[in-house]
């Protein structure tokens, strides 16, 4: 496709296809079933049944709430949040250190810490990001029967638990209650609301006494939404410097942008070690690696120095076989991560390009090892 016809194709989402992913990204996220893919299967399959039972002349909104489909109706009577005015992170200038620095002693921050990084959401942040995140929340105590959400509410809040037993439950047709989900000790909610501009989609209760985290929306909203958006765009200008990248559409290459995860390493610390399986492929994007081969004999040769617009990692992902070097730091280096579920999903246009550079890897060790030698027999 010519720079011209791209510019002219114009990917437009329906608006059913965007409430029904919505639907289900909600309820995933308020069930959090234990496989990813069954859920959906049944998710689509209800809604299949529901729809044939309507019959195909029922097209009123009305319908998508009959009682045949509960999970659906919960969700078909969505009204835009209050709260919810447009926020464009293009247009928000103000530094994400604009803002109050809630008090915190070193064990607390260390704790929070801990906690913020298994957090999806907040996996696209650097350290110092991070630490905007910490600085950002107060804590809140609770006690037995504190009604921290309620459905239905405007979403103001987002929660990380510091310690305490929650509950989740949502509201039924016919007024009963359906438990979803119970945080013990550790979790965090109230995302969906600030993410989607949704009301609160579940009441979260507490159980016991306990310790909450809180950041309020402005804030959430402002390093969340406004920090993908800077990933995105740097990420972008990084794949343009990747020659294999270029073949990609510009939505693939968004796409892969909002996929790399930032990872960050110290001097001479290991990235991959030759034999491990590959779990992912590797981009730099600021600092150099060393490439490194050990030799039947033990020998660590080096065998290439990779610097920012270069990537590695990819031989075991398309060879299937285990790393065929090892990949060093050489002092602070900050790599962009992808991991191998992504690579088979937005790299295909590229695989071939990726094969081809196979070929240019073996010559490479032949010339250094005086012998013939298959990438995949290096281990």
């Amino acid at each position: 496709m010519s720079e011209c016809d791209e510019s002219q194709t114009k990917l437009s989402v329906p608006d059913e296809l965007r409430d029904i992913l919505l639907d289900l990204t909600i309820g995933y996220l308020l069930e959090q079933p234990g496989d990813l893919i069954d859920y959906a299967i049944e998710f689509f399959d209800k809604l299949k049944k529901a729809k044939h039972l309507q019959g195909p002349d029922v097209q009123s909104e009305e319908s998508d709430c009959s009682d045949v489909e509960p999970q659906r109706a919960r969700y078909c009577s969505r009204r835009k949040s209050v709260f919810a005015e447009t926020y464009n992170p293009e247009e928000d200038d103000q530094d994400e250190r604009y803002k109050v620095v809630f008090p915190k002693t070193d064990d607390q921050r260390n704790s929070l810490k801990f906690n913020v990084k298994k957090i999806f959401i907040f996996r696209a942040l650097d350290p110092e990001q991070i630490n905007y995140v910490i600085d950002a929340m107060f804590d809140r105590q609770v006690h037995p029967g504190d009604i921290i959400i309620k459905e239905g509410d405007d979403g103001d809040n987002f929660y990380v638990i510091d310690r305490g037993l929650f509950v989740a439950y949502v509201s039924e047709i016919g007024g009963s209650e359906r438990l979803v989900h119970t945080y013990e000790n550790k979790g965090s909610f109230g995302e969906l609301a600030l993410l989607y501009n949704i009301p609160r989609a579940a009441t979260v209760k507490s159980i016991s006494d306990g310790l909450l985290w809180v950041m309020d929306r402005k804030m959430f909203r402002r390093i969340v939404l406004k920090t993908a958006f800077k990933k995105r765009k740097m990420y972008e200008d990084l794949i343009g410097m990747v020659p294999m990248l270029k073949s990609l559409q510009s939505y693939e290459r968004m796409n892969l942008a909002d996929a790399l995860i930032p990872k960050f390493y110290e001097n001479n610390e290991c990235i991959i070690k030759q034999g491990d399986p590959g779990d992912g492929m590797y981009f730099v994007e600021e600092g150099t690696v060393n490439v490194v081969v050990t030799s039947d004999t033990g020998e660590q040769i080096n065998v290439n120095q990779l610097k920012k617009g270069c990537y590695f990692g990819e031989l075991s992902l398309l060879s299937h076989k285990g790393r065929a070097a090892s990949v060093f730091a050489s002092g602070k280096v900050k790599l962009a991560f992808l991991d191998v579920d992504a690579f088979e999903r937005l790299l295909g246009p590229c695989m071939e390009i990726m094969k081809r550079n196979i070929d240019d890897y073996e010559n490479q060790l032949n010339k250094i090892f005086g012998s013939k030698h298959n990438i995949s027999d290096i281990r």
